[in-house]
């Protein structure tokens, strides 16, 4: 029987052949599907992990199983393996929403060892060593942003992390480099879409110019300084940027992304200590939100 928020038996035939697989050295791993079903618990509730519940084992076991997942890659490259075969039968949908929200950080999120000796710091060094752990100080105290790329089904094809005082428009470039889903065959992977829609916080000509460049769309609507100060220059102030209006209603679709994300308590608070391991989570769960999403295989696909 499937527990509340557990891989379901469709999830689990999805992602059971991509799993790292028992080499013949040493004692054989303890069940992948009950270990994952235990990281999902604590993402979900964002309780401690020495409250995992007894029945998903050792909550050594599964911390240790999502941290040496983290460093070598393995959530990451599930989520990217699961694009891949959507977007092989033509189920992603290639008109981009980019956007960021602000994640509170909690008090256990603070305090990661920095390299090089720590007596006598100065509080530029602190501040220093938070940002690298993608912390921000605020007037509500330490905060993490998350920076998406959705599909048009409102899934996270790229995700990045930033202290919470970062601006959006700084990390717009990273976002883009990390948009890529692999082919199933040769080739290199996509990484154009074939539009872009943000909010008026990436209106800006180095954005636009970056976009027009790579041949993509545009989907920003303009700020109103940016206009006025356009109207004000005349002629010289050049033609106003397109814009779709009917195209930036699909907007939403990041927003709600946010919002499903937002029910993994662990995302919604930041609990880990480490930048590099609260992203683990954002993949984990963004996993999930695809593995959720009805999959048609490549041979129901060709029957059409």
């Amino acid at each position: 029987m499937v527990g509340r928020g557990e891989l379901t038996d469709v999830a689990w035939e999805r992602i059971a052949p991509l799993l790292p697989g028992v080499d013949g050295r040493g004692r054989p791993w303890r069940d992948h599907r009950q270990v994952i079903n235990g990281v999902l618990w604590r993402l979900r509730t964002g309780a401690p992990w020495r409250d995992l519940p007894e029945r998903y084992g050792p909550w050594q076991t599964a911390y240790e199983r999502f941290a040496r997942w983290e460093a070598d890659g393995t959530w990451a490259r599930l989520l990217g393996q699961v694009q891949v075969g959507d977007d092989s039968v033509g189920a992603v949908g290639w008109t981009v929403s980019v956007d960021s929200t602000i994640n509170r950080a909690h008090q256990h999120a603070a305090g990661a060892r920095k390299k090089g000796p720590t007596a006598g710091d100065e509080l530029e060094d602190l501040e220093r060593a938070s940002a690298g752990q993608a912390l921000g100080r605020s007037r509500g105290g330490l905060t993490t942003k998350v920076h998406l790329a959705c599909d048009g089904r409102g899934l996270p094809l790229a995700v990045v992390v930033t202290p919470g005082n970062v601006n959006d428009s700084t990390v717009f470039d990273t976002v883009m480099d990390e948009l890529r889903v692999p082919r199933t065959g040769s080739g290199r992977p996509r990484r154009r879409p074939d539009a872009v829609i943000a909010d008026k916080a990436y209106s800006s000509r180095a954005i636009r110019q970056v976009l027009r460049r790579r041949g993509i769309r545009a989907v920003i609507p303009e700020r109103a300084d940016q206009r006025a100060n356009r109207l004000r220059r005349g002629k010289a102030g050049g033609r106003p940027p397109a814009f779709d209006r009917k195209l930036y209603e699909a907007r939403n679709v990041v927003e709600r992304c946010f919002g499903r994300l937002k029910q993994f308590r662990a995302i919604a608070t930041r609990f880990d200590k480490l930048a590099a391991r609260y992203r683990a989570g954002v993949h984990l769960a963004a996993l999930i939100l695809w593995l959720r999403e009805p999959f048609q295989g490549p041979s129901s696909a060709r029957s059409e």
